[in-house]
């Protein structure tokens, strides 16, 4: 048996596999596939003060290697969550994270601060790309004073796990990484998607209702290990590794670059069981190499080339 637990701060992980938001809805609609208590934790869709409805249809589609989607956080807010959902995850056995989102920064403290009160949710996962409506649209993770001021405005409410998820849509991961460190984040996970654009030929007309959108799947893979190289050469703290991760391979090439866990996310659309199998392929890596704890490939690549 080899040791796959892991801290981000004093909140245990029992492995590094960890569903990604907007991927499993709440995560319980996972459960007719796989048992959630498998996984190292399960990150429920993009949370939202009020009820959100979204963006208009079409609003996902198919790319080479990947996909596209501009749901625009769809979700029945806090207040249904905490009545609807929220009483059948406290049960759970895994960390159950909310992915937090906000049009200013008074409703990413407000709802923040209410989750805090959720006794069996021990971290938010802040999605900083967002956009900030005060400021023209443009999303707060973009901009290093926003960013730093939401971040900063978040910690001072809220005083468990604080995962900050960056943008890959910056000139320099590596400045966002350093502010969510330097402002009290407990850890920082990225990337998010990156911004895309569709035209379906036949139509004349962009493949999406909002013309763009975010992509995610495989296509994006080696811009988000660089990312996730750059963050954890510069921060202290455990970055959680995002982007085109399906299988075992993929998830340990952004370990062995860095992270200390990883979140799967559009896999998931093509097979839900997809988190526990990487969880089984990174035991038999590690076996097979004579690694009797997972912390010595975080970041290999970094201390040995």
């Amino acid at each position: 048996m080899v040791n796959l637990s892991f801290k981000i701060g004093n909140l245990s992980f029992k492995n590094p596999v960890i569903t990604a938001s907007g991927t499993c809805g709440y995560g319980i609609e996972l459960e007719d596939f796989i048992s959630l208590e498998k996984l190292g934790g399960i990150i429920v869709k993009g949370m939202t003060l009020k009820p959100r409805e979204g963006n208009p249809y079409p609003r996902m589609v198919e790319t080479p290697s990947g996909m596209l989607n501009s749901v625009g956080l769809q979700n029945n807010g806090i207040e249904y969550f905490e009545k609807h959902i929220y009483p059948r995850l406290t049960g759970l056995d895994t960390n159950v994270m909310i992915n937090v989102n906000g049009s200013t920064i008074e409703e990413y403290v407000e709802l923040a601060e209410r989750i805090s009160h959720l006794e069996k949710i021990p971290a938010i996962e802040l999605n900083i790309s967002c956009p900030n409506v005060k400021m023209g649209g443009m999303a707060f993770g973009t901009n290093p004073v926003t960013a730093r001021e939401v971040i900063k405005s978040v910690r001072k409410v809220y005083s468990r796990i604080l995962i900050v998820k960056l943008s890959p849509n910056v000139t320099s991961i590596e400045e966002f990484a350093k502010i969510a460190e330097d402002e009290g984040a407990d850890a920082i996970s990225l990337v998010n998607t990156l911004l895309g654009m569709a035209i379906d030929v036949k139509k004349m007309k962009p493949s999406l209702a909002t013309i763009t959108g975010g992509l995610s799947g495989p296509a994006i893979k080696p811009v988000a290990v660089r990312m996730v190289w750059q963050a954890a050469k510069t921060v202290k703290i455990p970055v959680i590794g995002i982007g085109g991760i399906m299988n075992e391979i993929d998830a340990l090439e952004f370990i062995m670059a860095g992270a200390t866990a990883i979140q799967v996310g559009t896999a998931l659309f093509i097979d839900p069981s997809v988190p526990c199998k990487i969880i089984t392929g990174i035991e038999q890596f590690l076996v097979e190499r004579g690694f009797e704890d997972y912390s010595l490939l975080i970041g290999y690549i970094n201390k040995n080339f």
